[in-house]
């Protein structure tokens, strides 16, 4: 039908030109596929004038109560679902079918609000302490020995893992930040790594001494074994076969490095060392802008998350600690 031919056109055009991920294509093409069995085969529609007939509001509004009701998904889900149907509908916009976006006249599912988790300063630091070996002089000394042996690339491999901590965690990069690094896009001069974000912006994060010197020996390491000096349009963090890093290396490592570290529970993702340097800067005093320009939000709303963890621990601690609120606030104390 046509209907699909303007769905196919869609897809290529955020596969395409808009070079979305491969999951996230499959994400869209399922959710849009899934509208349109629901809304077209239903009502009997399949040309462009009939799509544009079922994008309005009030079949919007039937397709969410019917995602929440007959296919009992979560708010999350189903708000994930219209957000695709609007993407879908700016863009049919842009061709001419549709005059507005009706997604934007439909009430969203109320989601529940989910507290960042984090890791506490202390517990990282304890992980720092103890794999400093890996990011020393001296390690690189023993590798430069035996880089092309199976204890070399043991060791490369432990250097490596801790340089991808290292950088989430100071840096609060994005995973896919992370890995799109080239070795250009740090600037040991300045003390600064250029990062190029989400819709393509950039934006230069200051590094810290230590992990100036730290990646300054991890490209040492690198060019041992490699053996030659790497080009500024190279990879920044590579395998051990000199390949780039790909997310779910990433992943592995952080589970792989944090696993075992006391007072680290919970989820152990590259995301959770994102809100881990938020938290921690905002606990340190850092005002809400400085910290949406470090990790790159596109607006202070995205930032604004974080205040509601610090205020969680302060109550905790006002209860705790305040002479009314430890004896109930009784007889005027």
């Amino acid at each position: 039908t046509f209907a699909m031919g303007l769905v196919g056109k869609y897809i290529s055009y955020i596969r395409d030109i808009r070079r979305y991920s491969p999951r996230t294509v499959r994400i869209y093409e399922d959710v849009l596929r899934h509208f349109t069995d629901f809304a077209c085969e239903e009502n009997g529609h399949g040309n462009a004038g009939e799509l544009a007939a079922v994008l309005n509001p009030s079949e919007i509004r039937r397709y969410e109560v019917h995602l929440l009701d007959d296919c009992a998904m979560k708010p999350k889900t189903v708000n994930l679902h219209l957000s695709v149907l609007g993407g879908f509908c700016r863009y049919l916009i842009k061709e001419g079918v549709l005059n507005s976006n009706p997604v934007r006249l439909v009430p969203r599912p109320k989601m529940e609000k989910r507290l960042p988790v984090f890791y506490k300063g202390d517990a990282m630091e304890r992980y720092f302490r103890d794999s400093d070996l890996y990011a020393s002089r001296d390690m690189l000394d023993i590798f430069m020995e035996c880089h092309d042996t199976p204890h070399g690339k043991e060791l490369y491999v432990k250097r490596l893992a801790r340089a991808v901590i290292s950088m989430l965690y100071c840096l609060g990069l994005r995973r896919a930040e992370l890995v799109a690094l080239d070795v250009s896009d740090v600037d040991f001069g300045r003390k600064v790594v250029k990062v190029v974000g989400k819709g393509d912006k950039m934006r230069e994060i200051p590094m810290i001494v230590s992990l100036c010197e730290e990646i300054s020996l991890y490209l040492k390491a690198v060019e041992t074994m490699t053996g030659r000096r790497r080009s500024v349009k190279e990879p920044l963090l590579v395998t051990y076969s000199g390949k780039r890093l790909y997310p779910v290396y990433v992943d592995r490592v952080v589970k792989s490095e944090l696993g075992d570290v006391p007072g680290i529970t919970g989820r152990k993702s590259p995301h959770v060392l994102r809100h881990s340097v938020a938290t921690g800067l905002l606990d340190g005093g850092t005002d809400l802008n400085s910290i949406k320009e470090l990790l790159g939000h596109s607006s202070l709303a995205a930032t604004q998350v974080y205040t509601h963890s610090s205020i969680a621990r302060l109550k905790q601690i006002y209860e705790s600690a305040h002479p009314r609120a430890k004896n109930g606030g009784k007889n005027g104390h």
